[in-house]
């Protein structure tokens, strides 16, 4: 006999081809054209499905396969023009609250998903998707950073008994505190010091007054550009991951500027959402009574009581290290939140310093909306635009000093852990902006797919004809063989979750 392996051998090959053939199976079953419906307020019902499907028999679209659950709605559709159509029909007769995306819904079947058989991820040139160059607003990190340089010279003067004759921001740079004598203004400097390592310190008299300037160097000005781009992408690749998208790109280019890619998400309003949806927390204490109206804002509680909200910020977002939701010993949930070394000394000097009085949390979250405008040439457009969505989640009392570590009570299990994803996932150190944006078409990544394959076949056509001719039967045996390399590097890809791009294509022929 030819063969003169042992049994054993000969079943592990086979057990491993078969096994190939398995898990790269799933790849052959196309994705079909669907629509997902979601609300961020409320969960979906079956009247919310009811309401679906009239206005798309309504619109004559040719549906079929509704599932839904308390998070969404999807249907599917057969092509991309009833997708798009249905994708309108649907937006119409749904109030604003809803979130209407083009979605790709996997036709696999149900026992091999069970098995863990699933297709692989293609890249954006080959799935579609969006791509976006994003530019961080520098100018806005170094004002955020002095407005809390502010709030905490405020502070640890106030602590230290310190009399100011006013404290202001001359620009985003500069810091001045105004005092009646010297001596108060050595007292501070000397106070200060310690707490602002980086700034410069320098003292002059003005109009009867001893002025101490407070100025960040240059050097600390680039370092929190820095910061400032390295923390925006870690929130931008941290929001994306808890979202689920598969392989994101999102890395820096330039001194200020972050490109994005989201391979299948086909609609860019929706990808604009999922990068803007960013939320993160401010402290502030209650306006005392009798303060100035322009000192605070009114917002109401979860219970609908009105709260008059201090304009300072005693602690930002950017100081919380963790975040988790966890329940607390009876059962009900809450968030725990844990503070940096700086956040923790902050929040405990100041509730240290006010105890008796209330402390409010403002969950602050940046949202997009679609609006109609007209151009240059009177023709209506839709624009997104951005805004900021601030409201009071936690009113109470300070009972004592807080630590680095405290927790947030008083929510749902829904709510604590939508705070704590959004939370986790980061908040933005600056603004951003979209400066550029592109869209790959599913039909267009379909055809770059097409492409890729098609020269996959000639490419191995060729070789397996070249073989055939040149090594008769021993080259029958190799053209198995790597028809069986090619099965498995599919199946192995698709097993681990790896991504497929074109030039990924290239590399395998």
């Amino acid at each position: 006999m030819l063969n003169r392996y042992p049994l054993w051998k000969n079943l592990l090959i086979l057990f491993v081809v078969v096994l190939g053939l398995l898990y790269s199976a799933p790849n052959l079953y196309p994705d079909d054209e669907a629509i997902l419906i979601n609300n961020e307020n409320l969960e979906m019902s079956e009247a919310d499905v009811a309401q679906v499907e009239t206005a798309l028999e309504a619109a004559q679209i040719d549906f079929f396969g509704v599932e839904f659950d308390a998070n969404s709605i999807q249907v599917r559709l057969n092509g991309v023009e009833n997708q798009f159509r249905a994708k309108t029909a649907i937006e119409e007769s749904l109030t604003d609250d809803y979130i209407v995306a083009l979605n790709l819904a996997p036709t696999t079947p149900g026992w091999m998903q069970a098995i863990g058989a699933g297709k692989m991820n293609l890249g954006l040139d080959l799935q579609g998707g969006v791509h976006f160059l994003m530019e961080v607003d520098m100018d806005a990190a170094i004002e955020r950073r002095m407005a809390d340089n502010l709030s905490n010279v405020r502070s640890i003067l106030r602590e230290q008994r310190i009399r100011t004759r006013g404290i202001n921001l001359v620009d985003n740079m500069h810091l001045e505190v105004r005092f009646a004598n010297a001596q108060d203004r050595s007292s501070a400097r000397s106070e200060l010091l310690d707490n602002f390592p980086d700034l410069q310190f320098q003292n002059r008299e003005a109009n009867d007054l001893y002025i101490l300037d407070m100025r960040l160097t240059q050097d600390i000005v680039l370092q929190i550009q820095r910061d400032t781009l390295q923390a925006n992408r870690t929130t931008l690749l941290n929001r994306v991951d808890a979202l689920g998208v598969a392989e994101p790109t999102v890395q820096q280019q330039g001194s200020n500027r972050i490109v994005v890619e989201l391979p299948g998400v086909q609609d860019p309003a929706q990808a604009i959402r999922i990068l803007q949806r960013i939320a993160t927390l401010e402290f502030h204490l209650e306006a005392e009574l009798g303060a100035p109206r322009s000192s605070y804002e009114n917002y109401q509680t979860p219970d609908g009581l009105l709260v008059d909200v201090d304009n300072d910020v005693i602690l930002q977002g950017d100081r919380i290290s963790s975040v988790r939701s966890t329940l607390d010993q009876n059962g009900m949930p809450q968030v725990q939140i844990n503070l940096d070394a700086q956040g923790g000394n902050q929040i405990n000097r100041v509730t240290r310093e006010n105890v008796g009085r209330n402390m409010d949390i403002l969950l602050i979250e940046t949202k997009s909306r679609t609006i109609n405008s007209l151009d240059e040439d009177g023709n209506e457009v839709e624009e997104v635009e951005f805004y900021e969505e601030k409201r009071l989640i936690s009113h109470a009392t300070i009972r004592t000093a807080l630590p680095r570590t405290f927790v947030i009570t008083g929510l749902t299990a829904r709510e604590a852990n939508d705070l704590s994803l959004l939370i986790s996932s980061g908040s933005l150190a600056a603004p951003m902006t979209i400066v550029e944006q592109s869209v790959i078409g599913p039909s267009m990544g379909r055809e770059n797919l097409e492409a890729g394959f098609r020269g996959v076949q000639i490419a191995s056509a060729l070789v397996v004809l070249f073989m055939f001719a040149y090594y008769r039967l021993f080259g029958l045996a190799a053209n198995a063989a790597l028809i069986m390399n090619i099965l498995l590097i599919f199946s192995v890809m698709s097993l681990i979750g790896a991504t497929l791009t074109l030039p990924g294509i290239v590399g395998i022929v």
